[in-house]
């Protein structure tokens, strides 16, 4: 026989282990003229009804190997990273079963959808996107599945650890009246600032010398000169050549004198120079953040709804509809009628009053005639996905939700951390419920 013979033998024996699982256990081999046999790939880890081949480990740990040298991260020993890798892959396989028990997939459309966001994120194309993966040495559709395979961990930790992460309201109560809360519910201020400044000891003369010229810059402020530009071209302090621009900074982040003014000051406003020992500032309150007004335009309203069913069919419901229309016009009481007729039973009890509520949260039917139909009158029935309407208007209003906004955020906030820490409790839980062997 002349030259290297290649034959590809493929070997499956079935292996049943105490926990009750199945494995095909593949174990490829190339066989040479010469009879030596070279190993392509086996089984590093069994996890339940699931194995880890060497081909993903070695695929896992050249993804970090690329990862942590692209963010110039020294490496650990590589005994020691390829446990690591190993363990974060049973983790995934662990919850990949968990997925497939629990029918979670992932289908292409939300699938693309998803590639498509994670894209304009990066303020790139989906063609730019692609290039810079296998510019990174991962093909698309490697890339694809990598991005499945996560989507799936997510939905799965979110329908087993979420339901464990209760907020109460005393919870975000302390929150915001801890020294924490104080903190990240502080106003940010973005200040400028120009300074003329006096020298050390300075004499009468260069204190009215150095006045004069902060007086003068102030006017011509007020009359529309450019901050920034005079900063540059007349400040001594720091940041001149930033246009006097601080930055965003929290009251307690800047000097007395500069916090002093920040308060005080509306957004746009230029203050009259101040004096210091440092000499002459002027500020310019640019912008705030963190204490903005949250105003919503809400609806006081009232409805009676009939819904079609099995026994009342949407011509029917449409022709009642009308009846109590037309004995609202004829004098009834509207809030009597609802609770003996309408059929949205949360609303019923009160006379069909739904309380002050946000047109946005209402379908789009009920928004225009909402909108049309003026104040105490009663709209003439009307369809939407839920059945037919009559409503009347009660009153609008703009009302500040700032208080709601803030408590919302910090719902999120106590949300997220608690997500977190139970997470890593539920994760050391299902491995240690999971039959893991590992092979290495």
């Amino acid at each position: 026989m002349k030259g290297l013979k290649r034959i590809a033998l493929v070997s499956l024996c079935l292996l049943s282990f105490s926990s009750g699982g199945v494995y095909a256990q593949v174990s490829e081999t190339v066989q040479t003229a010469n009879d030596s046999r070279v190993e392509l790939d086996r089984i590093v880890a069994k996890i339940d009804q699931d194995v880890i081949m060497q081909s993903e480990l070695d695929a896992r740990l050249e993804a970090v190997h690329r990862q942590l040298s692209s963010r110039n991260i020294n490496l650990p020993p590589e005994d020691v990273l390829k446990k690591q890798v190993l363990e974060q892959l049973i983790l995934e396989n662990i919850q990949i079963q968990m997925g497939k028990r629990g029918g979670i997939r992932i289908d292409d459309w939300a699938l693309n959808d998803a590639i498509a966001r994670i894209a304009q994120r990066n303020q790139m194309t989906l063609e730019e996107f692609k290039q810079n993966l296998e510019a990174d040495g991962l093909s698309f559709s490697q890339a694809r599945e990598e991005i499945r395979r996560e989507m799936i961990l997510n939905r799965v930790r979110q329908r087993q650890v979420a339901q464990r992460v209760q907020v109460s309201e005393q919870e975000i109560d302390n929150f915001l009246s801890s020294p924490e809360g104080l903190a990240q519910m502080q106003t940010e201020y973005r200040l400028a600032h120009i300074l003329i400044a006096t020298p050390d000891n300075a004499t009468p003369d260069q204190i009215q010398s150095a006045e004069r010229r902060a007086n003068n810059l102030s006017k011509e402020l007020r009359q529309g000169a450019d901050f920034q530009a005079m900063a540059i071209a007349n400040s001594k302090g720091q940041n001149a050549l930033e246009g006097g621009d601080l930055g965003w900074r929290k009251a307690d982040q800047l000097p007395t004198l500069f916090a002093e003014q920040a308060i005080k000051m509306t957004r746009g406003q230029t203050s009259a120079p101040i004096r210091s020992p440092a000499g002459f500032h002027i500020f310019k309150l640019m912008d705030t953040r963190g204490n903005e007004k949250v105003v919503q335009s809400q609806v006081h309203v009232r409805h009676i709804l009939i819904k079609p069913n099995e026994i009342r069919s949407n011509l029917e419901s449409q022709m009642q509809a009308k009846k109590l229309y037309e004995r609202v016009q004829s004098g009834e009481t509207f809030s009597e009628l609802a609770k003996a007729y309408s059929d949205d039973t949360a609303s019923a009890l009160n006379g069909g009053d739904m309380g002050w509520i946000s047109p946005e949260t209402l379908v789009p039917e009920f928004q225009t005639v909402m909108n049309i139909i003026p104040e105490k009158v009663v709209s003439e029935p009307f369809r939407t996905t839920y059945g037919w309407h009559i409503l009347e208007v009660l009153g609008k209003r703009q009302s500040d939700i700032s208080s709601q906004v803030r408590r919302n955020q910090v719902r999120e906030l106590l949300s997220n951390r608690k997500f977190e820490e139970e997470l890593q409790v539920w994760l050391r839980e299902i491995r240690d419920q999971a039959y893991v062997e590992i092979q290495l």
